[in-house]
Formats: C-alpha cells, structure tokens, sequence
C-alpha cells in the first residue's frame, strides 16, 4: 500500500520523488534502497510560504560520497603483460588493456598523469536494458555477492544482468558508476586536453550535472548534436540524435578548433592558379579541374626547370573532367617529390591569401589550408557519420554482426582531428569494440601521423546464442583486439605506403605480483611460513615484475625495452636507461657494479636476488660510489 501511495504522490508530485534507504528491510549486513518521498519538498509544494529548512545548490544521489572515497582508494592490483595477444609488441606504443576500468585508471594515475590530449568515451546509456559496472563499493558485500545479481552461481560477474528502470536504485548506481571514473579520468587530461562523452536521453541531464562539478562549469565547452541520420520511434518522436558533452581540462590553455576538413581540395578545382615568391613560380592547374569515382588520386610531376607543375600526360581530360579516373594513382614518392617542392616557399592563392600548408589524404588528393582562416565546426554533427555506417564498418572486418549499432570511426576520427596533434595520446576507457583504435590509425595513415591509443575493456562475455559466440569470441576484448588487428590490414591495403603504428601491447588486470606478508601474530601458521620464502607471486614472470615496477615508479608502458645477459643474469633496459631491472637470485656483485655504471635513473631488483643484509648494505655502496643519482629499489 505505501507503495502504491508513493505511486500517487509521484504523479502528482514528480519533485518529490526520491531514492533512500529502505531501514525496515535493510540489515547491517544488508542494506536495501527504495523509492521514497522527499517530505520537506512535499510540504513545501502544499504550503503558499516558504518551509524553514537549510538550501544548497547540489546534485546528489544514494552512493555519491562512497564514489568519491572509492576513487581515492588505494588498490592492491597490477597489469600483466600479455606478448601472445599482442601486436608489433617491441615496436607498438599502443596499449589495449582487459580489466575494469575504474582499477585500471587507478593503475594509470602515475603513468599517465597529465599526459593524455584527448578522452572518448561511450558508457551504458542506462536505456534500462544495460549492463552497469558492479561497483562492489555502491553496497555490502552481502548484497553485492547475493541480493543483487551482480554475480552469478559459479561467483563471476553477470554480464547479463541489467539495471532496470525498477530498481531502487536506478539513476543513483549509474552516477555513481561514472562519478567515479570521470574523477579519475580528468586527473589524466593535459593542462589543454579534452573529453568527449557519448550520451542519450536517458542520463544526458545527470552526466552534465556530474561534469559541471568534476570539471567545472567554467570548463564545459559544448554539447554536440549528432545527427544519427536514421531513427528510432520512441514515443511521440522518432529520435535521430544522440549527444556528445565535451569538456576540457583548463579552457584557459584550449585554442580554438579549427575544423581541418574545411580544407580547400585541389583536385575539385578549388585552386586553379598558385603564385610562389621566392623564387617566382607559377603552378596552373586546368579550368574545372575535377575527377570522377572512387579510386581517382592526385598525380602529376615536376618539370625539370622546377619552375612549373605539369600534370601527368597519363591523365585524359574531356569537358574539363578527368576520364580515367582508375587507372592513376600517385605513389608516396610523388607526393614527396610535391612536399619538397612546396616546402620553404612563400606560397598564396589568386586572391593574395597565404597559404598555410599543403597535404595529401589517404587518396592521394592534395589539399591546402590557408593561414589565418579558421572555420570552427557546428555543434550540430550533420551528414558526417550515421549509426548504419558503424554497423557496416564492422560488418566488413569481421563478415558478420558482432553488435549493435557500434560507433563509426568517422564520426570519432572527425572529433580526434579537432583536437589533438601528430604526437597525442587518446585514451577510451569504454572501448568495446575498439572504434577509438581504428579511427586513430586510420588518423595517422592519412597525415602521417604519431598518435597513440589506449583501449580499456571489461572482459565482457559474449552470450553464448550470440554470433560472435559461434564464430570463437568468448569475450567482448577479443573482438575489440582482433578488430584492431583486421582494421590495421585493411588501412595498409589501401594505403600500401602509409606508415602508422598498427600494433599493441596487451595488458590484463590482475592482482598484485607481491604476496599478502602482513599478517598478525595470531594469523601466522606453518603452512604460511613456506609461503613467506618469497614475496612475489610464483606465477610471476620478469616481465610481469618490471611493468608493475613502471606502474609504481610512474612509467609509460609504451616506451621500448632490451634484455641481455650479463654473466648469466638476465638484465633488463627500459627506455635507454629510465630503468634497468635484474630479478635473478642472487646476484654477483660484479653485476651490480655494471648496472650501476651505466648510470640509470632507477634500479630494481628483487629480495631474493641477495644472499642475505650485508649483500643489500652492499648494492648500496656500490651505487653510492658508482651512480649516486640512481633511485634503488627492491621488491
């Protein structure tokens, strides 16, 4: 009956409606949320005065100081290299890593700080049909194991479980999901990086909220618009659009974006006449110039002279458009031939107007940018990308129909080009099926590119009717990998001569490399005491012990490595000397002293790898006398 009467009130009162605890059928071991009434709003929407009461402007939820403390939370957790999963891995700076992404920004909080350009992400929609994280810090333990579903009878997470719109606490897990992350996730933004989030309607109003308090109101920089190009009937509209919220780490250092797809086209004959002064150089290009389908490039070649661009006599023209359009493509060679040309003269158009800089596409055509002109892009994201197009896009890597209504890396790679640089990391801690990552390297392939993607992922498992299922993917990671892998073929067999980074590195979320050694007194037995011989794990690799030691010291886990042996001990190098790490048991001391006469900025090395005290007194010394600069370290 009381529910049932909050029913009523809410459709009177919708205000009034809130989320709290329910103490009649909560325990201390197992607390329970409702639907409840908001009395001190309920009277005051019965009373013509104004209620006594204290009033703040705020935004809150059941769970919302748990997120908070949850996210300054130490854990006891590490990422373990995964070399046969990977790609290029001595090569890649490109990271994909399994895990929660809530431990996993943790883990990333020394490496990445202040590092990463750009943020996309595209989180649960809380449609009443998702999947939300299981926070395990939103509840007890008892709920969290037994009340909630959140794991299933073998004790794993249920992916299939889904927040319903009748659960009590429908809106408040959502926040606090995403709370958390975003307060992790801004301290990794550059003094001038960016965050753009996907978003619908059903959390667009609260994810704004929870962005003018993380970020700063002072810090929001628009709210896109994208055209879906299709749509879904829902209710009185069919709804064509999602939004996309961007946000900034300091506005103060954002420049404005310059939309660098506005870039005049040369062969639409944008440009018929180019003037260079010093030396004076006229280019002419034909009246109208255009070309016609879809494989059509840019070619041509210089004239001896150098003093004037002749377009290729391969080229038939009839009624000033090109006519065989397939059989020409212009090699990388040619394209340089033209950069070196063009670079280090003064170059404008007819109309006097400095040209910036030219460029060519992933086609081959050439484009120019004037300087000074910046067009800054519409908030309304039309006619660049529509939801079938990601579909399809997927589609064609993999034959078949892994998911619904996946991201376009166009509409992505149209958001990295505002932003970032040759040189930036972009990071997407929701990669599913790892759009980012492809429209990174298909970035890269097309202006030559540097950028470096990071991907994390929940290993999701993919439901067994599932055709993903039935074509081997046990998870949601190993399609977003093996999309990774097919996109990278597919960007080379279109672009023979591009040069981008089309590996990865693998990392998976786990626990600590060290073993639990703190216990008290009482909790100490025989068995335990054998265990104690070692304070690392022992299905822990070298490998294993020297990224979790770049996640300590706050290392990038891109950067490049050598092993070599030195008198039979296995010596690792990361970064040209950031860190040389040696892990075998006892140690000579004359391999102590090569280490340290190479002056690196740290050493590590483990417990067991000296005899006893006086061996660690003497690496002491040792670096004292040899390398005084070199932070030491054992495990």
């Amino acid at each position: 009956m009381t529910e049932k009467n909050i029913d009523r009130i809410a459709a009177l009162f919708p205000n009034c409606i809130t989320e709290a605890l329910d103490e009649e059928h909560s325990t201390p071991d197992h607390k329970v949320y409702k639907k409840a009434v908001n009395f001190d709003m309920l009277r005051q929407m019965l009373s013509a005065d104004v209620v006594e009461g204290d009033e703040a402007y705020e935004f809150t939820w059941v769970g919302k100081k748990a997120a908070i403390v949850e996210a300054n939370k130490p854990i006891r957790k590490t990422l373990r290299p995964c070399k046969e999963e990977s790609v290029n891995w001595d090569t890649t700076e490109n990271l994909y890593i399994e895990g929660d992404n809530l431990d996993v920004l943790k883990l990333l909080q020394e490496s990445y700080l202040g590092k990463v350009k750009m943020i996309y992400i595209d989180p649960p929609y809380n449609t009443g049909h998702d999947f939300v994280y299981p926070d395990s810090f939103i509840m007890d333990n008892e709920e969290y194991n037994e009340g909630t579903g959140y794991f299933d009878e073998d004790g794993n997470v249920n992916f299939k479980r889904e927040n319903s719109v009748t659960a009590g606490k429908y809106h408040s897990d959502w926040c606090s999901m995403i709370y958390s992350r975003l307060l992790l996730a801004r301290n990794l933004l550059t003094e001038d990086g960016v965050i753009f989030i996907s978003i619908d309607d059903n959390e667009q109003e609260n994810l704004k909220k929870i962005c003018d308090e993380i970020f700063s109101r002072d810090n929001y920089v628009a709210e896109l618009i994208w055209d879906l190009g299709t749509g879904t009937t829902a209710g009185h509209f069919t709804r064509g659009h999602e939004y996309i919220l961007c946000y900034t780490k300091n506005k103060n250092n954002l420049p404005n974006f310059k939309n660098y797809n506005s870039g005049e086209s040369i062969v639409h004959g944008a440009l018929k006449k180019i003037s260079y002064k010093n030396p004076a150089v006229e280019i002419t290009f034909p009246a109208g110039f255009e070309y016609e389908g879809t494989n059509a490039v840019f070619t041509g070649e210089l004239g001896d002279s150098e003093k004037e661009y002749i377009l290729s006599d391969k080229m038939e023209f009839k009624d000033g458009k090109l006519v065989n359009p397939t059989t020409i493509r212009a090699g990388f060679a040619m394209r340089k031939q033209v950069e070196d040309f063009i670079a280090g003269r003064e170059v404008f158009d007819t109309k006097g107007q400095r040209v910036k800089r030219f460029y060519f596409n992933s086609k081959g055509i050439l484009f120019y940018e004037k300087e000074k002109t910046i067009i800054n892009p519409r908030t309304v994201l039309t006619g660049i990308a529509n939801t079938k197009m990601g579909t399809t896009e997927l589609g064609n890597l993999f034959d078949n129909k892994f998911f619904d209504f996946p991201k376009p890396s166009v509409i992505i790679g149209y958001l990295v080009r505002l932003v970032t640089n040759e040189n930036s990391i972009i990071l997407d801690f929701f990669s599913g099926s790892a759009t980012t990552a492809h429209a990174v390297m298909q970035l890269n392939a097309e202006d030559c590119g540097h950028r470096k993607f990071i991907m994390v992922q929940l290993p999701e498992k993919c439901d067994e009717q599932s055709e993903a299922h039935k074509a081997g993917y046990k998870t949601i990671c190993e399609i977003g990998k093996e999309r990774i892998r097919r996109a990278a073929k597919k960007i080379t067999d279109e672009n023979p001569s591009a040069t981008f980074d089309g590996g990865f590195r693998v990392f998976k979320l786990d626990d600590s490399n060290m073993n639990d050694v703190y216990y008290s007194a009482g909790e100490y037995t025989q068995g335990l005491l054998s265990m104690l011989e070692s304070n690392v794990k022992e299905d822990r690799t070298d490998l294993d012990l020297l990224f979790g030691c770049l996640l300590e010291w706050g290392l990038p886990l891109s950067m490049p490595y050598t092993s070599e042996q030195i008198e039979g001990c296995t010596v690792h190098t990361y970064n040209k000397g950031d860190l040389i790490a040696c892990f075998d048991e006892n140690i000579p001391d004359s391999v102590i002293k090569e280490i340290a006469k190479r002056q690196p900025l740290r050493a590590v090395f483990r417990d067991s790898s000296f005899n006893g005290s006086p061996a660690k007194i003497n690496v002491g010394e040792i670096f004292k006398m040899l390398a005084p600069d070199t932070r030491v370290k054992v495990i």
